[in-house]
């Protein structure tokens, strides 16, 4: 729509965006109607109309086989689109008009913003399934009559009103119609049924529904005025009414057709089973943080019994293999501490790597510096926990063996991550350098039997997927590189 209507017409910004919320609530007239609507907007030279956007109905047969929007007639062609723009006012007269062997009756419906008319609806009813109409569908189209009453005088939809729910009611999930004072004139059968499990125990007809409404929600202090007023239909609002074993969604729209307000509607839904996923979801998500929260303390509990049998033995190369495994155990902690956090199974990784990088250091404080360049971006935990593994034994190998007794020196740490072509993951490439003493002659990452090294073997091939290689720096040091594919994780 934003296209056609700057590409075909003179509209502001501000009147595109009353389209818009015109749009956004319009279903609600095609339902009421049983009709299919297009909206027509003038073209700039006024020759003509361009159709920018159509709504099927949910409650009737359409009259539109084919997509409509971006069409254009000339003006004269439909003479009752020329008369509501001209005019300003809703055009009913006319013989239905013949489509494929539909009969079809249109009506034009101005549609006019702070007294400029900006556009038309067509409403295009099929009379091929036209019979003797319900109460039901009288309340529906009296409803709509006074909807296309508002539009044509710049009252629909309501002016700055954003109605912030999950899913809007619909027609056919439940219809309430009230007459000024809030009293009920037609229930529809889902509309009563929703109030009969909330705990009504009558017929809704000639109830205050503010009244009733209130008295069925379980009492929680005192009377909530904004509820008696919303299920009265004074104003356009939005809310959920909560019984012992029903919530219901209600949506009031108030009617005032020439001005006065003669009425409101409403519209309702049982939402009781939606609620109930949505606890269940989050007493999973409380649960598995939960976990993550016990597993974190538990291995901080095997960390410090290794810290302290550490300080209790005699050899040194002992003391320093014990110390060895409290680094892999707290870096497992980390990632586990950070999903304890999360609504989800992912973390950012950033923050991970920068704890590693500060866990390590503590090694030669003073000494040796880390830094972290890039970004690894959202990980899964299946592989945010090997990459913290890996990434702390390849720190603790370049700390150990990279610089000789009270030498300075630094280790950077390097994440680039990128689309990979050939799948609908990321491939994330991660590099470790040092500027210490390098690789020895003849020296294969692959066949060593360093422990740590045979450590991020495993975990990089066989967890990860990927690829693991060292390679001396010219310049002096030595370069580790990962290369791993990960799969897009979107944090919630």
């Amino acid at each position: 729509m934003n296209d056609l209507v700057r590409h075909h017409t003179a509209l502001t910004d501000s009147d595109l965006e009353w389209l818009h919320q015109l749009v956004s609530e319009w279903q609600l007239l095609a339902d009421l109607s049983f009709a299919d609507l297009v909206l027509w907007v003038p073209t700039r030279d006024g020759t003509r109309y361009v159709s920018v956007a159509q709504m099927r109905p949910n409650t009737g047969p359409t009259s539109y086989q084919n997509d409509m929007v971006g069409h254009l007639v000339p003006r004269g062609r439909r003479p009752l689109l020329d008369a509501a723009h001209d005019e300003g006012r809703i055009v009913r007269e006319g013989d239905p008009e013949w489509r494929e062997e539909v009969p079809v009756r249109v009506e034009s419906i101005p549609v006019r913003r702070a007294g400029n008319v900006l556009g038309v609806i067509a409403r295009n009813t099929n009379l091929l399934t036209v019979r003797t109409p319900s109460r039901l569908e009288l309340t529906y189209l009296q409803s709509a009559s006074d909807l296309a009453q508002m539009i044509a005088a710049g009252a629909f939809p309501f002016p700055g009103h954003q109605l912030d729910m999950d899913h809007v009611p619909r027609v056919g999930d439940g219809l309430i119609r009230l007459d000024a004072d809030g009293i009920v004139q037609y229930a529809s059968p889902n509309a009563l049924s929703a109030y009969h499990r909330l705990g009504l125990a009558t017929d809704l007809v000639g109830l205050h529904l503010g009244q009733a409404t209130t008295e069925l929600a379980p009492a929680r202090g005192p009377v909530d005025e904004a509820m008696v007023k919303l299920a009265s239909g004074w104003a356009p609002r939005g809310a959920e009414v909560e019984g012992l074993d029903c919530v219901v969604q209600l949506r009031a729209i108030p009617l005032n057709p020439k001005g006065t307000r003669i009425g409101s509607l409403i519209l309702l839904r049982d939402i009781t089973e939606v609620r109930r996923r949505e606890r269940e979801l989050l007493t999973k998500d409380a649960t598995i943080r939960e976990i993550h929260h016990r597993v974190k303390n538990n291995l901080q509990t095997v960390a410090a019994l290794l810290r302290l049998q550490a300080r209790r033995m005699d050899s040194a190369r002992g003391r320093e293999a014990l110390n060895e495994a409290v680094r892999r155990v707290g870096s497992i902690a980390i990632v586990h501490e950070t999903l304890s956090q999360n609504l989800d199974e992912s973390v950012e990784f950033d923050e991970i790597a920068d704890r590693v990088l500060a866990m390590v250091a503590e090694i030669s404080p003073g000494r040796i510096t880390g830094h972290r360049k890039g970004g690894f971006g959202v990980l899964g935990a299946d592989v945010a926990t090997p990459l913290a593994m890996a990434l702390t034994e390849l720190l603790q190998n370049a700390m150990e063996h990279a610089f000789g007794p009270g030498k300075q020196g630094a280790i950077e740490v390097v994440a680039l991550r990128r689309k990979d072509p050939s799948s609908d993951g990321d491939h994330l490439r991660v590099t470790v350098q040092d500027d210490g003493a390098g690789l020895p002659e003849d020296f294969d990452p692959h066949s060593s039997g360093n422990l740590g090294l045979q450590i991020v073997r495993t975990l990089v091939e066989g967890e990860l997927g990927g690829s693991f290689d060292m390679l001396p720096v010219p310049e002096g040091g030595t370069r580790v590189v990962l290369k791993f594919p990960v799969a897009a994780v979107e944090k919630r």
